[in-house]
């Protein structure tokens, strides 16, 4: 039984490393660099698809603080990885 665990939990590590990003350095993770604590309060991870980052807001009014600071959120994402060429927000639900 021990072997099909440890089976199990080096095919795990494998397909996470093929995907490009482990837990550490998932797209949550990108989150936490690039916004604030107050900003993440209101923010959830939407998607990383062919190098854009979506991020769900729950506001109109945060969505627009975001836009307004999308550059510098930027630039804090291409410091730490180079797989992010875009951010866009949209309005959704996070609950």
């Amino acid at each position: 039984m021990q072997v099909i665990k440890e089976t199990v939990a080096d095919f795990m590590r494998e397909l996470k490393s093929k995907r490009g990003h482990s837990g550490k350095d998932g797209p949550e993770r990108l989150l936490r660099v690039a916004l604030s604590g107050e900003d993440l309060k209101h923010t959830r991870f939407g998607y990383l698809k062919k190098g854009v980052l979506g991020i769900e807001v729950d506001s109109s009014s945060r969505l627009y603080l975001l836009t307004m600071r999308k550059e510098i959120i930027l630039e804090r994402l291409r410091k730490k990885t180079s797989a992010v060429r875009d951010v866009r927000f949209r309005l959704g639900g996070l609950g």
